[in-house]
């Protein structure tokens, strides 16, 4: 199985939830996957944060990459996917990653059950809570894997 990294989708192909402040320019969603250390994607605050990308065909994802700033993680996420022109998230897998600044790997076919089809044209990564007393996460690096089909 030949793995291919998602992070060079272009911008217009994935979207977030919020940003803090509705600072694109500092805090915004390019930040995800520019590959610079220094630059992340900020939520603003609230309850359930999301990133969703939309890859040009159908996709069998095996991992996915995270580093979030310590003190602003998510310790319980959701991978929902769906096909191309549907709008209904089906969850293939719940990870929980620790508050921490480390890269942070998921190995989706090894160490967390996948419901329904892993196949996705669609994929919808789900932050249900934050370490941040007011809901914010801070993604410095983000990237999925998986085979293009």
């Amino acid at each position: 199985m030949l793995l291919v990294s998602f992070a060079n989708l272009p911008a217009s192909l994935f979207r977030v939830s919020s940003v803090l402040n509705r600072d694109s320019k500092q805090f915004g969603k390019k930040h995800l996957f520019d590959g610079h250390e220094e630059t992340c994607w900020n939520s603003d605050q609230g309850a359930i944060q999301w990133v969703l990308l939309e890859f040009p065909q159908m996709v069998k994802i095996s991992e996915v990459r995270l580093q979030f700033q310590g003190g602003f993680a998510s310790t319980d996420c959701r991978l929902e996917g769906c096909g191309k022109n549907e709008d209904v998230f089906t969850t293939l897998a719940t990870f929980y990653p620790e508050d921490k600044n480390s890269l942070q790997i998921s190995f989706y076919f090894f160490h967390f059950p996948i419901h329904g089809d892993p196949l996705a044209h669609k994929l919808k990564i789900v932050f249900e809570n934050s370490t941040d007393f007011f809901g914010r996460i801070i993604v410095y690096k983000l990237d999925v894997l998986g085979e293009k089909l």
